[in-house]
């Protein structure tokens, strides 16, 4: 609830940015995303396949900024970010981050690899917007490609989630890649978790690949608070900047 009793919202946007480049790494286009996500207006940004760092790319790919890839989005518009490293090689690594117009007051990053398979993380914030008398809860989502790794780290999310504060808000939000469509229930039973698009619509949005979507692949769940106007971002502006269609929507807290 607001400190003042008022309503209050946030709008919370997911992309996963394939590390700045177009579909099979054919253009660097970090530049004009950072333009196409500005256009949104989001205040929490929840960010997947995010280069932190790498060693070759400057060398020679033209525009290469000078920061990291989420500083560089972040620039002027998010005051705060927060990056949770997860994949590791030896020319750099990329995670997930977190963009906010309002104070990270706390992050972590959650691995939830499974054995010896492709490294995934949790990125969770707590975010402080002055309005509010609690924080937010921000988890930033990359799971698994294979179905047994992600069936487990649905789990290690649940659990998460329940070790909250009771009844504070949760937003969590990123690339589900459950293709499958297994991830809505155990969610919700075992974590209170609800889908903003499942519960607008009836099913996850088709997210990929953006230029023909088929698969609904990303999520914006939320727990003890209501969405509206959510929205897949697969606009002809957008389609050559991720293979996967960015997500949006109004939460209200």
């Amino acid at each position: 609830m607001s400190a003042n009793s008022t309503p209050f919202s946030v709008k919370i946007l997911t992309i996963n940015t394939h590390k700045g480049f177009t579909a099979f790494n054919r253009r660097f286009i970090l530049p004009e995303l950072r333009d196409a996500v500005r256009t949104v207006g989001a205040d929490i940004v929840c960010l997947q396949e995010v280069l932190g760092a790498h060693e070759v790319h400057p060398l020679h790919v033209e525009n290469w900024p000078d920061t990291s890839h989420y500083e560089f989005l972040a620039d002027t518009m998010w005051s705060d970010y927060a990056y949770g490293r997860n994949a590791v090689y030896p020319e750099g690594h990329h995670g997930n981050a977190v963009l906010s117009r309002y104070p990270i007051e706390h992050f972590e990053n959650h691995d939830v690899s499974i054995g010896d398979s492709e490294k995934r993380g949790l990125l969770y914030c707590r975010i402080a917007p002055p309005q509010l008398a609690t924080p937010i809860h921000v988890i930033c989502v990359h799971l698994g490609l294979g179905e047994k790794q992600r069936q487990a780290q649905i789990v290690m999310l649940a659990d998460f989630v329940n070790a909250l504060p009771q009844g504070e808000p949760v937003l969590v939000a990123g690339d589900f890649n459950d293709w499958r469509q297994k991830a809505n229930h155990p969610l919700k039973t075992q974590a209170g978790l609800e889908e903003i698009f499942t519960r607008a619509r009836g099913r996850p949005a088709r997210t990929f690949p953006v230029s023909l979507p088929l698969l609904r692949l990303d999520r914006i769940y939320v727990k003890n608070a209501n969405a509206s106007k959510p929205t897949k971002l697969a606009l002809r502006g957008w389609r050559h900047l991720s293979d996967h269609a960015p997500l949006s929507a109004e939460i209200h807290l």
